[in-house]
């Protein structure tokens, strides 16, 4: 079992960077692959990036050379910098746990067992 809080959301400019977290209890934090996904009202879901036990990193396009995903299993936590935000980078995120790695399936929020509460992400015009 795994249990993810998100952290570090907020209201910024277009240009503008943000670094969200996502702390995980558990001991065994470093086995799971981590994926950050986000959601706008009246959309589904979408995947954002993942970062692998390895370390490999995977990204959407629509964030590719804006946004690093990386992990500090020693912290037990994953971090993602946004930066060069948009307007439509505007949603809620959300960190997930996936015990199984997909490399077909990554982006699919189908992979992930376990999901955080969300952080809500505003970036004005």
């Amino acid at each position: 079992q795994v249990q993810l809080v998100e952290s570090g959301g907020g209201l910024v400019q277009a240009g503008g960077s943000l670094r969200l977290s996502c702390a995980a209890s558990g001991r065994t934090f470093s086995r799971y692959a981590m994926g950050w996904f986000r959601q706008c009202p009246g959309k589904e879901r979408e995947f954002v990036a993942a970062i692998r036990e390895s370390g490999r990193t995977y990204y959407a396009d629509s964030v590719k050379g804006r946004f690093t995903i990386s992990r500090d299993n020693a912290k037990n936590t994953v971090y993602l910098q946004m930066n060069s935000l948009k307007p439509e980078d505007t949603a809620v995120y959300s960190c997930a746990a996936a015990p199984r790695w997909s490399s077909t399936y990554y982006s699919n929020e189908n992979t992930y067992d376990y999901w955080g509460q969300g952080t809500q992400v505003t970036v004005s015009s």
